[in-house]
């Protein structure tokens, strides 16, 4: 099997950006469908309308309805269909990102995706990650391409709650550990093939720059600044992750995640933050080093990331809600087939209810 890289076709960061957006558009078809939030586009959406001014574009907005189900993908396919649009643009998060690209996909239309936070890699994939309507994960659909632009206005991004950013922080947390479980199994990336330098590379980078500039990010964006931290985060966040998360591969920590959205007490959470604590879970089915603990659990407390079952809104660990989601976790359907020894339901739950035990013991309790 060949070893294998994807990227979007074009990837564009900076200050102001989001009014550019008609020129890179323009080149891809007239009548965009912009999927968005009621609330972005209050926040945005004169930016997009001031920027395809001169152009002749007609502009179709479409509200999302908050969940990436086929229920909310086939109905905007229908829209679609119904207005003629000759290319989609989802601006906002991470599931409407997700049904940007699934809707996009199901037309046979261009993609382009505008983030207004870096709370996940999604922006960059050719994956949608599909969940019922009530917010349950049902399946991946994997895309075969991916977007034709990914345009990152980190104004826009740095404005966002600092939560959003550090949830980004927790999603990208995972890209390297998982990047080298499946190096050292052999796996299949998302990619469609074996893991390239370039591929653990980028995972690498991705992680070294967490470390050394998370903590400074967090603390700029409290203070409603965008720094020079700020940028490097958002960049991987978005860019380093998405790609290093693709051609690297998923392992561990994206099932445990997906296995903790059977858990009610966690669906207020967010994508990056459920990813966190899979993400030490991981490394304790691993049995990591202590360094490496040490140094995951330490940023994972200095920017906000969950690391005990207290943290996910889990007060009162129920063992059999537990072990729900660690058979979840564990479906030959997921991802924990590309770790590098066999994992059970039970090896699973434990590293879980171990994973939880260290982040007692760092927080002193």
């Amino acid at each position: 099997m060949a070893n294998i890289i994807i990227s979007p076709a074009k990837y564009v960061q900076g200050k102001g950006e989001l009014a550019n957006i008609a020129q890179y558009a323009t080149k891809l078809g007239k009548k965009p469908f912009i999927l968005i939030s009621e609330s972005g586009k209050k926040r945005v959406g004169g930016i997009i309308e001031d920027s395809f001014k001169e152009t002749g574009c007609e502009l179709v907005f479409e509200a999302f309805h908050g969940e990436c189900s086929k229920n909310e993908i086939n109905r905007l396919v229908a829209i679609v269909k119904e207005k003629g649009c000759d290319m989609v643009i989802g601006v906002g998060g991470g599931k409407i990102f997700d049904t940007a690209k699934a809707v996009a996909y199901y037309v046979n239309s261009p993609v382009i995706v505008c983030p207004t936070i870096a709370a996940t890699d999604a922006p960059c994939s050719a994956l949608t990650v599909v969940y019922t309507d009530d917010g349950v994960f049902e399946e991946y659909l994997w895309l075969p391409a991916n977007p034709n632009l990914v345009l990152v206005d980190t104004d826009i991004i740095a404005k966002a709650p600092a939560r959003l950013l550090v949830s980004g922080m927790g999603d990208a947390l995972a890209t390297y550990f998982e990047a080298k479980a499946c190096q050292a199994s052999n796996a299949t990336s998302c990619a469609g093939g074996h893991i390239t330098i370039a591929a653990i590379t980028l995972a690498k980078v991705c992680y070294q720059t967490l470390i050394e500039e998370g903590v400074k990010a967090k603390l700029a964006v409290e203070a409603d600044v965008c720094t020079t931290a700020v940028e490097k985060v958002i960049e991987a966040n978005t860019l380093l992750s998405g790609m290093g998360f693709e051609s690297g591969g998923l392992a561990g920590a994206h099932a445990i995640h997906n296995g903790l959205t059977c858990i009610k007490e966690c669906h207020h959470l967010y994508h990056g933050e459920k990813v966190a604590f899979g993400t030490l879970t991981q490394l304790v089915l691993e049995n990591a080093d202590e360094d490496l603990l040490d140094e995951v659990i330490t940023f994972c407390m200095d920017v906000g990331l969950p690391t005990t079952f207290a943290d996910l809104g889990i007060e009162n660990p129920d063992k059999d809600a537990l072990m729900e989601a660690a058979t979840l976790a564990a479906s030959p359907d997921d991802t924990l087939g590309n770790e590098p020894f066999e994992v059970t339901p039970e090896k699973v739950y434990a590293a879980m209810v171990a994973a939880d035990a260290l982040g007692r013991y760092y927080k002193g309790f």
